[in-house]
């Protein structure tokens, strides 16, 4: 028997002097009974198959385009056994979610309008390198299965994840590499020619972050990741997606089916569209110039009414076919785009009257629910978002059973929709994919700028509801949530806000002409061709998503945008730190953590045979503690007193030479700054005797230099003053008649002083 023929096709992607990268497509061989199936390889070690489905008959009763894209992930691609009770993998992962919405966003756009029949996309992972991301290959694999189907689908679409690594956009990073990235995207294009014949990628979606150590690369001198880098993203990502698109379309032309007919469903026909543009056009010019949301809905919703009424007399009259009836509908809101992009086109006026860069009013305030950790609310127009922070020890942070290396996840952010938010009734209870989705987007948005576990050794649950909905929720997350995030003492390292962009396009005289929207409502999203969200800081963008209805859009349209986005984040940022500036107290109701280094060598002895001592300890002072195998110990109580007792038992134990505070000692100054001098107290530890605390020695006067007061080697008699969450001392000088504790030599001390940095000044 012979085996089945195999096309296939290669791109190699040249990242320079970070190597080359293999994506490999491959079809004939596999799910042979599906519409169209293809594998895609990524260097060899990671393996997708992609099978695009479509049902016999279509569901001509639906509005709407039936696409489903699923993504499973299976756990033997990394070799290992699920985690579930029946060892089985059951619900998709986070990921595989958030994989789906990468495919289903840029393919949605690309089928022809009115098919009705289903079509399904099943991605699953068959096998995958532990240090690979196989999101942007999915993307890939579905484009390829879908253009094999013979289904009306204007492809091949390519995906690309580019990271800027050391200045170079680089393509498919591995996780590994992402340490080392200042800022990542996933870009979706699909390849035009223009009436010249030269060829360009039209971007169809983007999904963009700052990383967890952006901040860090970017104080080691990195380069920020402001509106003109992204742009040169964009621009960089374009090469990389000709290339897959190139492969994609050396395969399908050999082994494409031929493109089906299939029975289309406009939503409405000429005669139905002339005749509501003949009743509706002047009327609803009017009502679309209604400010408040409620208001201009109930005015819609009574002049579609009249308009039905309308066209059915009509229709009796022998004016019209009886076959429109059931097209006015479809007709009543095209004419409704006509009208509102129209108006933003020629007029430069959107329908509550602002112009094309106006935001609605802002309102920001913290402290609005009792007793939670944290909280705020932040409002903009008629869309008003509460943000809820709750804190608690490490241990409690997110356990992820998924393909990716990552297996826990500290700050977690929830996002609700409730059906009240748009005064609508619906189901309520499990998240559905878009809330899962605007969680993961505003939990991008705000990583870059939390503070390391080391400085903050908390879980971080945010969660954010979305109360009231007119236009990006989801934006308004994390304006609510960077509110909130201070509001319960985290120290962020900046605010972040996110606006959301819109866009309006017609063609003029052959010329396509756009017109960016900020802040767009939630009527602007559902009649524009673009949904771009941006947030960052002051200083540079932390998170991006675009979605278009568009088959694509030029990188200088979205360039435009984020510019324009920029000017609108400034503004929010203001009223945000208007509402607070810096971190609040921790709540009383907040759990303390503080952390303890101990020799790992002493971890055996602290918990104790059968874990009898760290037991004890936990119940004598109502603490919990926790050992990480680094010898970091982490203790966490309901208040300070119960957190420093446990610490002071953990230190008798494992550091009984450990200082506490109200302790004197006879110091040695190792180290001078120009905001005080550090001074060794005994081998391993060493305090801050800051400026302000040397006026003893000086009479009691302002010291203009820390030198003139002390030098390196002098001895001083220092007190403990306060030991921080992260062990960092605090001294002040005493009285040279009072009895104090012996100092270590100079010489031992001199070797500890590079584990005080200098933010113990702060």
């Amino acid at each position: 028997m012979e085996g089945p023929e195999i096309t296939f096709a290669e791109a190699v992607i040249d990242n320079g002097r970070f190597g080359t990268r293999t994506v490999r497509f491959e079809t004939g061989r596999l799910a042979q009974q599906a519409q169209g199936a293809a594998v895609a390889y990524i260097d060899e070690e990671t393996m997708l198959l992609s099978a695009t489905s479509v049902s016999k008959h279509p569901k001509d009763h639906f509005d709407f385009f039936p696409l489903t894209v699923d993504v499973e992930e299976r756990m033997y691609a990394a070799g290992r056994i699920p985690g579930s009770f029946f060892r089985r993998e059951g619900r998709p992962s986070t990921d595989a979610i958030l994989t789906c919405r990468l495919i289903d966003r840029p393919l949605r756009p690309s089928f022809v309008e009115g098919i009705r029949n289903e079509v399904q996309v099943v991605v699953t992972v068959l096998a995958i390198d532990p240090d690979e991301i196989y999101d942007s290959l999915a993307i890939n694999a579905a484009s390829m299965s879908t253009q094999l189907s013979g289904l009306p689908f204007d492809g091949p679409i390519g995906g690309v994840r580019v990271a800027l690594i050391d200045g170079q956009w680089v393509a498919f990073p591995k996780h590994s590499q992402l340490e080392q990235a200042v800022f990542n995207m996933v870009v979706a294009g699909r390849v035009v020619t223009d009436a010249a014949g030269a060829e360009d990628v039209a971007i169809m979606m983007v999904e963009a972050e700052a990383t967890d150590n952006s901040w860090t690369l970017i104080e080691g001198g990195a380069v920020k990741p402001t509106e003109e880098i992204v742009a040169q993203g964009l621009e960089a990502s374009k090469p990389f997606i000709k290339q897959l698109v190139a492969a994609q379309a050396e395969v399908a032309k050999t082994a494409a089916k031929e493109t089906q007919e299939y029975p289309l469903f406009p939503p409405y026909t000429d005669e139905a569209l002339e005749a509501v543009r003949g009743i509706a056009k002047d009327r609803l010019t009017e009502v679309y110039q209604i400010a408040g949301k409620l208001e201009r809905n109930a005015a819609d919703d009574a002049l579609k009414e009249q308009v039905k009424q309308e066209i059915n007399e009509r229709i009796e009259r022998g004016e019209l076919s009886p076959s429109i009836a059931g097209d006015v509908s479809g007709a009543y809101k095209s004419v409704t785009k006509e009208v509102v992009r129209g108006r933003i086109l020629s007029e430069g006026v959107r329908m509550d009257g602002r112009g094309l860069a106006d935001i609605r009013p802002l309102d920001a305030e913290v402290a609005v629910v009792p007793r939670v950790h944290g909280s705020a609310i932040f409002q903009r127009g008629e869309t008003q978002i509460m943000g809820i922070t709750t804190l608690n020890m490490l241990k409690l942070e997110q356990q992820i059973d998924s393909l990716s290396p990552v297996t826990t996840k500290r700050y977690m952010h929830n996002y609700n929709f409730p059906p009240y938010s748009t005064g609508e009734t619906g189901r309520v209870g499990s998240p559905k994919r878009r809330e899962i989705g605007h969680g993961a987007l505003a939990e991008r948005a705000l990583v870059p700028v939390l503070p390391s576990r080391e400085d903050f050794p908390y879980a971080i649950r945010q969660v954010s509801e979305a109360l009231g909905s007119n236009g990006s929720t989801s934006m308004g997350s994390v304006c609510a949530s960077t509110l909130a995030l201070l509001n319960a003492g985290v120290p962020l390292k900046a605010p972040v806000a996110g606006i959301a962009m819109g866009l309006v396009s017609d063609t003029v005289d052959g010329e396509t002409r756009y017109a960016a929207l900020t802040d767009i409502l939630g009527a602007e999203d559902a009649l524009g061709d673009m949904d771009f969200k941006v947030a960052g800081t002051p200083e540079y963008i932390t998170a991006i998503q675009l979605d278009t209805k568009l088959s694509g859009l030029p990188a200088s349209v979205l360039t435009g945008a984020l510019t324009q986005a920029k000017e609108a984040r400034t503004k929010i940022l203001e009223v945000l730190t208007a509402a607070i500036d810096a971190p609040d107290e921790m709540a009383p109701t907040a759990p303390r953590v503080i952390s303890v280094q101990i020799p790992v060598d002493k971890i055996g002895e602290l918990i104790g045979p059968k874990g009898k001592t760290i037991n004890q300890i936990q119940d004598d002072t109502g603490a919990q503690i926790s050992i990480e195998d680094s010898g970091v110990v982490y203790i966490g109580a309901v208040d300070g007193p119960s957190a420093e007792a446990a610490r002071a038992a953990v230190n008798a134990i494992a550091n009984p030479s450990n200082p506490e505070p109200g302790e004197r000692f006879l110091g040695t100054v190792v180290k001078i700054a120009s905001f005080g001098a550090f001074v060794s107290l005994m081998p391993g530890r060493d305090g801050l005797l800051h400026v302000t605390a040397m006026r003893a020695l000086n009479g009691g006067k302002r010291i203009e230099a820390v030198e003139d007061v002390v030098s390196v080697g002098q001895k001083i008699q220092v007190q403990i003053t306060k030991i921080d969450d992260r062990g960092k001392l605090s001294l002040e000088v005493v009285d040279d008649s009072e009895p104090v504790a012996p100092t270590a030599a100079a010489g031992d001390a001199e070797s500890s002083v590079s584990s005080v940095s200098a933010d113990s000044a702060e």
